[in-house]
């Protein structure tokens, strides 16, 4: 009678725990397609323009980014990363590199698309790193990066409530993985992500974001019109009082509240080296 708690009966006898490290990975697998496939679209945009020959994936991962590419454009694709452990395309070398304390090992202007899909979070400097793709890539060449979206109201309101936006929190000390969440070093929004492409020499910023998240919709009923209202007087305050926007980064500070930020998982930013 004063056992275990009737919803924890219910529980242990309903659904099996050991498959939820199984699902946890397959909803990860899932997450990282969706990233994927956005890349892949923004590239094809570029590529109806300017041929994708040679590619670099940097933080390639098991391979499957440089095989989406290789099906779509036919590349010839190299892949940079901290190790070659986790790459699973028969035959593909993989140029090992830790960005955090080294540069890219290849010649300059060597490739006509760079991408590196969630790595600016696990960089320590991630402004010389985009100099360093600007470096490898050939004049006309593309850029795409991504990163987790801490603009997005499920993040937002983390960051409120605990101080952490989503996949960042706080750090084992001397002991965090590069590969995990855990390795998350550097939270970067869209503004300064684009500021730093921009600085970096990269024209023509544009981005996407893979999905929208279905948790944040009701919070967005909720929170939607003090966003807007106060964004607007926070923006007036900016132009008027301290003068930090002007016709330069307006572009950059205009989507932050935007539906499609306030909604979205994962911020992908594409560049053309001019």
């Amino acid at each position: 009678m004063f056992g275990r708690p009737v919803g924890e009966i219910f529980l242990r006898n309903h659904f099996d725990f050991t498959a939820i490290p199984f699902l946890c990975i397959m909803s990860r697998i899932v997450a990282t397609e969706r990233i994927y496939q956005t890349v892949v679209e923004m590239a094809a945009a570029h590529a109806a323009a300017v041929p994708l020959r040679r590619h670099l994936d940097v933080g390639a991962g098991n391979g499957r980014l440089i095989e989406l590419f290789r099906q779509r454009f036919q590349t010839e694709s190299s892949a940079c990363d901290y190790t070659s452990q986790l790459m699973k395309l028969p035959g593909q070398k993989v140029d090992i590199a830790n960005l955090n304390s080294e540069k890219l090992p290849y010649p300059d202007a060597s490739f006509d698309a760079v991408t590196a899909t969630e790595v600016v979070e696990h960089l320590e400097d991630h402004r010389a790193v985009l100099r360093d793709l600007h470096r490898v890539l050939k004049p006309g060449g593309l850029c795409i990066l991504s990163t987790p979206n801490i603009l997005n109201l499920n993040s937002r309101l983390r960051f409120l409530w605990f101080g952490y936006g989503n996949l960042f929190g706080p750090l084992p000390v001397k002991h965090s993985a590069l590969y995990s969440t855990g390795g998350h070093i550097n939270p970067v929004s869209y503004f300064y992500l684009a500021h730093s492409l921009l600085d970096a020499g990269f024209t023509d910023v544009r981005w996407r974001v893979d999905k929208f998240q279905r948790s944040a919709m009701p919070k967005l009923f909720f929170w939607y019109v003090s966003v807007k209202i106060f964004g607007a007087l926070a923006w007036r305050t900016e132009v008027r009082k301290f003068n930090t926007i002007d016709a330069a980064n307006a572009p950059l500070v205009e989507p932050t509240n935007s539906l499609p930020m306030l909604l979205g998982r994962t911020v992908i930013v594409a560049a053309t080296k001019s």
